[in-house]
C-alpha cells in the first residue's frame, strides 16, 4: 500500500515480472501488468482482509 493511495481500498504485489493492483474488499484485479502468479498473494490477502483494511485506513487518514 501506498500514502494517500486513491479509492477503492487495495493493495498492490510486485512480483519479478509484473505487478498487480488488488481490491481489499473482494480481491478483484483492478490492474495489472507483465506476468505475475497471483495465487499465493491472493490466498494470503483472504486470510489477512482485516489487517489490510486497519493499514488501508491507517495510511489514508480514513
Amino acid at each position: 500500500m501506498y500514502f494517500a493511495d486513491h479509492n477503492p481500498p487495495h493493495f498492490h504485489v510486485l512480483g519479478r515480472d509484473g505487478a498487480a493492483q488488488v481490491t481489499i474488499e473482494d480481491l478483484e484485479i483492478i490492474a495489472m501488468s507483465g506476468r505475475l502468479d497471483l495465487r499465493e498473494a491472493l490466498a494470503w490477502a483472504a486470510l489477512n482482509k482485516a489487517l489490510l483494511r486497519a493499514k488501508w485506513m491507517e495510511l489514508s487518514g480514513s
